[in-house]
Order: C-alpha cells, then sequence, then structure tokens
C-alpha cells in the first residue's frame, strides 16, 4: 500500500528523529563534564518517569515518589561529581528504601525496578564521559557498537527474515538480524577504535562483540516490560520511535556492561581509562 500523498511515513520520521537525536547526543557528548551528566540525568529521569508510567497500576504512587526522591539525590550527587562508591550507595539506599516500602504497603516491586534501572545507566553513562579524551573515546566507541547494532539488526532482519529470535517477547526480531546487527556493531567499535589511533584493536573488537550482544539483550529487556504492562510503546515523546526506552533500551545495557569492564581495569570513578587511554 503507497502512502498517503504528503503524509510522512513512519521510516522516514524514525530516520528524520534519530539524526536530530544523534545531533543533539553527540553535542553533549563533545561537551562532556557537566553538561553530559546533566544528560545522563535528565534522560534517567525520563527512563524512570515512564517505567512508573506503565507500572502504575501495580505500583503505588506512595512508592513511586519515594524512588523518585531516590533518583533525585543520585542525579544531585551525579552533577555535584560525588566519587562512584557514594553514588552507589546513594541509589543502593534509595532502592532498598522503595523495596521497604513495597514491602510494608503490600504493592510490587516495580517502582524500584526502575529506580535500580534508571539509576545504575545515569552513572554508567556520567563516569564513561567524565571530562578527559579517553571519555569522550570510551561514549563515541559505545555510540557506534550500539547505533550499529540497532540499525544492521533492523534492516538486515528485513531484509533476510528467517527465524524468530524471541517470539514470545519481541515477535518482529529475527535471528538474521541479531547476527547481522552483532557484525555491524563489531566492525563500527573496530572502525572507531583504529581512528581514535587505539592499540589492541582484538581486544575492543570482543569488548564489541559482547556490547552488541548485551544491547540486543537490553532491547528484549525493554519488549518483556513492556509485554508485563500491555503497552506497545513506553511513551510517544519520540517521532517515530515511541519513548526514551524505546530508543535507549540497548544503549543502558551496553553501557553498564562497559562501565563494569572499564572499572575492573581503570576504576569506578575513571573506567574509560583502562580500555581507551591509548
Amino acid at each position: 500500500m503507497s502512502a498517503v500523498p504528503g503524509q510522512m511515513s513512519n521510516l522516514q520520521l524514525r530516520i528524520i528523529s534519530a539524526v536530530i537525536l544523534a545531533v543533539l547526543v553527540l553535542g553533549f557528548t563533545w561537551l562532556g563534564g557537566f553538561t553530559f551528566r546533566l544528560l545522563a540525568c535528565i534522560l534517567g529521569a525520563l527512563m524512570l518517569y515512564e517505567w512508573f508510567t506503565m507500572s502504575r497500576p501495580v505500583s503505588g504512587g506512595k512508592n513511586q515518589l519515594l524512588a523518585s526522591a531516590g533518583f533525585a539525590l543520585l542525579a544531585l550527587a551525579l552533577v555535584l561529581y560525588f566519587p562512584a562508591p557514594y553514588a552507589f550507595l546513594v541509589l543502593g539506599v534509595g532502592v532498598a528504601a522503595t523495596i521497604a516500602d513495597a514491602a510494608l504497603t503490600k504493592r510490587s516491586y516495580w517502582a524500584a525496578g526502575g529506580l535500580a534501572y534508571a539509576g545504575l545507566s545515569a552513572i554508567s553513562l556520567a563516569f564513561l564521559r567524565d571530562s578527559d579524551h579517553p571519555g569522550l573515546i570510551a561514549i563515541l566507541f559505545l555510540f557506534a557498537v550500539v547505533w550499529a547494532t540497532d540499525i544492521l539488526a533492523y534492516f538486515v532482519g528485513r531484509s533476510v527474515g528467517g527465524p524468530k529470535l524471541a517470539p514470545s517477547i519481541s515477535p518482529g526480531k529475527t535471528q538474521s538480524g541479531a547476527a547481522g546487527g552483532a557484525v555491524g556493531g563489531v566492525v563500527a567499535g573496530v572502525i572507531l577504535a583504529a581512528a581514535a589511533g587505539l592499540s589492541g584493536l582484538g581486544q575492543l573488537a570482543v569488548i564489541a562483540l559482547v556490547l552488541s550482544i548485551l544491547a540486543q539483550a537490553g532491547d528484549l529487556f525493554e519488549s518483556w516490560v513492556k509485554r508485563q504492562h500491555g503497552v506497545k510503546d513506553s511513551s510517544a515523546i519520540i517521532p517515530g520511535h515511541g519513548g526514551v526506552m524505546d530508543r535507549i533500551d540497548g544503549l543502558v545495557a551496553a553501557a553498564f556492561a562497559l562501565y563494569i569492564l572499564g572499572t575492573l581495569s581503570g576504576g569506578a570513578n575513571t573506567p574509560a581509562h583502562g580500555l581507551f587511554a591509548g
């Protein structure tokens, strides 16, 4: 069926929205420091809002308010440059308090889960970027892998088709798309690393593969969350894409994984230094 003249197709709308978002995010990424930390907190807050909107029928307003207060304190800790252990402590206390309140009021634990999801995402992104050159390369590497995975999985899946990846969770995703996305993610990551003059391209290729797989797992997790609450999109904030969670579900999973890998070699406060210092 042809599109109605003068009416933009969903694919065109997706592309335009994606380009605009990419330009904005890359601008914040280039600036780094406080500006990027603020972006990480805004994204986390929007994801938490969408999570609450989806789960409101089973998680009470008071419980969500407590989780919101916990995220607000975490955001304050991040923009004030508290060390990573303190940021995790603030998040841990917030999640524990939300769980305790849910147990006492016999509500579900969805609000606590949302706080953990949004909080870990904000922490990972904030400390990966920071304000130095390794942080810039780390985030660009993350973007290259996740965006290439997303794009290749979409187009390979549509053109090749074949067996479904997880039909009970996300009927549209195929095994061919997952494989194409993984290949695209590795190639994009290696190209970015080579262009940045990094050594150890073999190790970074393996890391890119891990991030690509986890990004797709993060996408499936968000699809599972939406199915639990009977919604198609997390919200309608982004034209053609749905909500913020719909757009960065894979990114947040990969960001947390990259933060953990970086922490093992570069430390919790400077995770990018262990993998992207040159």
